[in-house]
């Protein structure tokens, strides 16, 4: 079937990049047909997202989420001033003049551990060993750390530590924490909208919270289309190939904060494309891959009309021209669901992924939908533009000298996933520009930018 041929040709050499190619070298390219810009496709998707509704979650759950509502703080943090250091509470004004040939003897009245009250206030002319984060007592302004005190001679000698020689003159308020330096009660302390790093799981426990309102993760379900197609793990029986798009989608939607939902492989017959498609529409959004160009006559693209409203059109980009969106109605008068057709080669599906259904899961997430971060570098091997489409053009990126060099990884037919593997970035060949030579400067989306990338 049309599938069968499309995807075969796909995984053994006979790519979509390999065609654009030769129809570029026989005289003939795309420049005359109708073709969206990146920027027109994308903005007729997001039109059609917004944030989910809220749920409340289990603090650890809410990792990448979104707060649906402010958090005020009901205390102060800290609760009450205490200190910063392990030392000797005492009054700022008993160690006026101290230095190591002119040391403060003060006798030792009690210790303080952390999550313990003192017992009694501080006086004039003594101190209480403290340990960091014990609550200061009452009438100490001052912390001394051991270090400016007789404290580690007095251990190793075996003297007992009823008085403590502090060496050392400290400013009044030293090493001392106030209460409520870092959270008033009442404070503003998250706003709704913020994306919940580590940072705020830590301070949204602080303030004794065990769960928030987050926005709700999408359920995004994902179906690939083809007879040839098998699923790994099993074995390959003649002619057939693994799907590799289903589990690649995957991965970026959970990447993305998505709930990622492998509906499996519909077949090319109509009731095995139905019965998937029935079961996908209580999801947030439906992604397919296949079936989906303007010039392919099989019946994905027409159970995909059949079944709602959809747009097939042609994006101009490289690789990922043919994109398929528009929505399918929902069983027994239930909502409309997103529905975004990939193309099916692998390398084409992830790039489209990145550039439309990245953000539309961010704008269900409450996210701020911004585009990953991008450099000028430097390019060390050329990128061609055969057909006046923007080039993304898979590159791993090093910084040297301060300088981000851009070099491809490989061939770039959209059926070489491994060059996708080998990237980290996607390079840019502006539409009107016929190639982008080694040594030019080039504009890098960035694909990945952690630890293991020194940039």
């Amino acid at each position: 079937m049309a599938a069968e041929h499309r995807q075969h040709n796909r995984h053994h050499g006979h790519s979509q990049g390999h065609h654009e190619e030769a129809a570029h070298h026989h005289g003939h390219s795309h420049a005359g047909e109708d073709m969206l810009s990146v920027e027109e496709a994308l903005a007729r998707v997001m039109a059609s997202f917004a944030p989910l509704e809220p749920v409340e979650a289990a603090l650890l759950e809410c990792l990448g989420q979104t707060l649906a509502e402010d958090v005020t703080s009901p205390l102060s943090l800290p609760p009450l001033a205490n200190s910063g250091m392990d030392g000797y509470a005492l009054r700022g004004a008993d160690i006026a003049g101290a230095s190591a040939d002119s040391p403060r003897r003060l006798p030792v009245v009690g210790i303080i551990a952390a999550g313990q009250m003192p017992e009694r206030a501080v006086e004039s002319g003594v101190a209480m060993r403290i340990m960091t984060g014990a609550p200061v007592p009452d009438g100490a302004d001052t912390v001394v750390p051991f270090e400016e005190t007789d404290e580690v001679q007095r251990k190793r000698e075996g003297r007992p530590l009823d008085e403590v020689a502090v060496f050392a003159e400290m400013p009044v308020g030293a090493n001392v924490r106030p209460a409520g330096e870092d959270i008033r009660p009442g404070q503003l302390v998250l706003e709704a909208g913020t994306v919940i790093r580590a940072a705020e799981v830590g301070v949204l426990a602080s303030l004794g919270l065990n769960r928030a309102r987050v926005i709700r993760r999408p359920v995004v379900s994902v179906l690939a289309t083809g007879d040839e197609l098998e699923t790994a793990g099993s074995a390959l029986s003649g002619g057939r190939i693994y799907d590799s798009n289903s589990f690649s989608v995957a991965a970026s939607v959970a990447a993305c904060g998505g709930v990622p939902r492998l509906l499996g492989i519909a077949r090319d017959n109509l009731d095995d494309l139905h019965a998937k498609l029935s079961a996908a529409v209580d999801s947030d959004l439906v992604i397919t891959s296949a079936g989906v160009s303007k010039g392919d006559y099989d019946i994905v693209k027409d159970v995909l009309e059949q079944r709602g409203a959809m747009n097939f059109w042609s994006v101009r980009m490289r690789p990922a021209k043919p994109l398929a969106f528009g929505h399918l109605r929902g069983n027994d008068g239930g909502k409309d669901v997103p529905l975004l057709g990939l193309p099916g080669n692998p390398v084409s599906a992830m790039v489209a992924f990145e550039m439309f259904a990245r953000p539309a899961i961010h704008a269900m997430l409450g996210r701020r939908v911004r585009p990953r971060p991008a450099v000028d570098g430097v390019l060390t091997g050329p990128i061609r533009n055969y057909d006046g489409r923007r080039v993304y053009a898979r590159v791993e990126v090093e910084r040297r000298d301060g300088v981000y060099y851009a070099t491809p990884t490989g061939p770039q037919g959209s059926n070489i996933l491994t060059s996708m593997s080998r990237a980290n970035g996607l390079a840019i060949c502006p539409e009107d520009l016929p190639v982008k030579q080694a040594g030019e400067q080039v504009r890098i989306i960035m694909l990945d930018w952690n630890e293991e990338v020194e940039l």
